[in-house]
């Protein structure tokens, strides 16, 4: 019983060591900010935000590789949120989509000038 016991605790100590790094980025430009969450070049989720509410905002996702941009998601409508005194509107994307290795992922917001852009890469 002690050996069975001491094994499973050492495989369990294994496994949690061995967790696989994970590609998350956050960045931000001015008032406008980008997180992706994903794992090599696949890209899980990405989320932006910009400060201040504001009416008719929109934002959307561009790549841009060797000089050329290219649109990833069409015109977004943002969420004003109210977190306590802080006022920002928020948009999010689950893409579950593979990108090119050093490919610039940014986010570009209607009422913003801010365009935050993050690297995929191994």
């Amino acid at each position: 019983m002690r050996k069975i016991t001491t094994t499973a605790l050492v495989l369990g100590m294994v496994l949690l060591t061995r967790t696989p790094a994970q590609t998350d980025a956050r960045v931000k430009d001015g008032t406008v900010g980008l997180s992706v969450k994903g794992k090599g070049l696949r890209v899980k989720a990405v989320g932006g935000w910009m400060d201040g509410h504001g009416t008719g905002v929109r934002a959307r996702l561009y790549t841009v590789y060797k000089g050329q941009s290219s649109n990833v998601t069409r015109w977004k409508d943002a969420t004003p949120v109210s977190a306590g005194m802080p006022k920002f509107s928020s948009t999010d994307w689950k893409l579950n989509r593979s990108f090119r290795d050093g490919t610039w992922l940014c986010i570009q917001f209607t009422q913003a000038p801010g365009t935050p852009c993050a690297k995929i890469h191994r």
